[in-house]
């Protein structure tokens, strides 16, 4: 049944109702399958149970590439691209439309089972086997609602939102929220590539229930490296995955990670419209790692003051230190409007832990070695994101839920893979022509 499945992947026939029909019209589809002709709801079955092996299936090949020298996995790429839901942006609900339809659902259920007649709202499903799936969709819902607005209690108050305001789908309560590359907000996957940069490989893919990238990195590389014989030295990444725990947690795996410190198109803009954009970079305070303490450009020292500790996406915490210079300093000093918005202050600057891993990867990223090595990224993992919207016509995943999403994506790159390995192979089919006699 995994043959005919990625037979049908590779035609374009996503849906196992397609399947079913498929393999009562084509006779290729048959010999695929030795014959066999399962049931509409053997094919919906398959495509459950076969997220278990999938994994396997996708590392046993890697690792056979691996040996057979196709791919090195020396040096690879992650980018992560936001796929549509299969759920409508018209079927949006808060808290409190989705309390008062769970009620109506419920006594539309009981009369149901009472045998008594009902006349659905226009929202509601109009059989009562539908009727039953629909409220478990929305038990569903109400937990992922639930987990959303746990979520937003614990942010801070400037950034927490308004109850009334956080909506959940429907359709597919696992999809979240938020902007597609078109800029429609709409139910969205979070689908995350790895690829090699010496072959076409996907070396590993993931996919998350949120609209960015943030805190994707972790579970992408632990799954990475659970590849047997994986050498992985090189990691080119966007600024998105450029964290100071992500530097550390690569410097652990003994990875170097390509990519640019806090720069892309929109930290661009938002300093050109700060009010600080000609303020003195902390990059040009001298740090004294025997004292622990900055000096600014006039010579003055900036003493330790305190450390905060920053929660991350992926669950860790990166400690902050503060140092700041005496107002009387910054008072007096020359250069205070170069260098501080409110003298009487004093111009305070603040360090990572894992700071000396930052100056490191700004120092790596000013070599023309790096520049060259980075220029690459975009010829590999876009080229993968490209195959998926294209060649496999993933633009919007046709089934729902997390878990059948990962298992269609999991085929698909299934099917990539196994063609990439078979093209890598030597032809052996057409053998040398005998020479002619003389």
């Amino acid at each position: 049944m995994l043959r005919i499945v990625l037979i049908e992947l590779q035609r374009g026939r996503f849906r196992p109702q397609q399947w079913w029909h498929d393999m009562q019209e084509n006779e290729a589809l048959k010999w695929a399958g030795y014959g066999i002709c399962p049931s509409r709801s053997a094919w919906y079955d398959f495509h459950d149970r076969v997220a278990s092996i999938l994994e396997a299936c996708h590392r046993k090949l890697v690792e056979q590439a691996i040996r057979d020298g196709v791919s090195t996995t020396v040096q690879a790429s992650l980018d992560g691209s936001a796929f549509e839901a299969n759920a409508s942006r018209h079927r949006l609900v808060n808290q409190d439309c989705l309390t008062r339809r769970k009620a109506e659902l419920a006594v539309a259920c009981d009369a149901d089972q009472a045998q008594q007649a009902v006349e659905p709202p226009r929202w509601m499903a109009k059989t009562p086997d539908t009727r039953v799936e629909q409220r478990s969709r929305y038990e569903r819902a109400q937990q992922r609602l639930d987990e959303l607005q746990a979520v937003n209690t614990r942010q801070e108050r400037r950034r927490r939102r308004d109850p009334k305001k956080i909506v959940v789908s429907t359709s597919d309560p696992d999809a979240a929220l938020g902007w597609d590359k078109l800029h429609v907000f709409r139910p969205l996957y979070n689908v995350q590539l790895v690829c090699d940069l010496n072959s076409p490989l996907i070396l590993a893919h993931e996919v998350f229930a949120q609209a960015t990238d943030a805190g994707t990195l972790k579970p992408v590389l632990r799954k990475l490296l659970a590849t047997s014989g994986m050498r992985l030295r090189d990691l080119l990444v966007d600024a998105g995955y450029v964290t100071a725990n992500h530097l550390a947690l690569c410097a652990r795996a003994g990875i170097t990670l390509y990519g640019p410190w806090q720069e892309n198109d929109s930290s661009r803009l938002k300093r050109a419209k700060s009010k600080d954009k000609k303020l003195f970079d902390k990059r040009q305070f001298a740090w004294h790692a025997e004292e622990q303490v900055y000096e600014c450009p006039q010579g003055h020292r900036l003493s330790w003051i305190g450390q905060q500790k920053r929660p991350q996406a992926d669950g860790e915490v990166n400690v902050m230190h503060s140092y700041r210079c005496s107002p009387t300093h910054c008072c007096a000093c020359p250069l205070s409007k170069r260098c501080t918005i409110n003298p009487n202050r004093g111009r305070s600057v603040k360090r990572s832990e894992h700071e000396p891993l930052i100056d490191a990867l700004r120092a790596r990223m000013a070599t023309e070695e790096a520049q060259s090595l980075y220029r690459r990224r975009k010829q590999t993992v876009e080229l993968g994101f490209a195959d998926l919207k294209q060649h496999r016509s993933l633009r919007r995943f046709p089934r729902r839920g997390l878990m059948r999403v990962r298992t269609h994506l999991g085929l698909l790159v299934l099917v990539h893979n196994l063609l990439a390995y078979h093209a890598a192979q030597p032809n052996t089919n057409h053998q040398q022509a005998p020479a002619k006699a003389a």
